[in-house]
């Protein structure tokens, strides 16, 4: 799937992502390829995404994800 992490200063990540685990409101979840469409917002925490077996991780103050047709934007402070 896509995934773009974008900041307002500056975009984190562009590129292809096998999964994405972001901190929800609720709770921790994980975005795999053909996810069901989903808004969320997100609070405090790490995001790690997989590419190529190799996992990354980004900390983040907040934001909102949107995920689409195998597109995933997410918007973090």
């Amino acid at each position: 799937m896509k995934l773009d992490i974008i900041s307002p200063e500056k975009v984190l990540y562009t590129g292809s992502a096998e999964m994405v685990m972001l901190p929800g409101l609720q709770s921790t979840f994980t975005i795999l390829e053909r996810h069901a469409p989903i808004i969320s917002g997100l609070e405090k925490g790490v995001i790690s995404y997989r590419n190529a077996g190799e996992e990354v991780t980004i900390q983040i103050d907040g934001g909102f994800v949107e995920a689409k047709n195998n597109i995933v934007m997410v918007c973090v402070e």
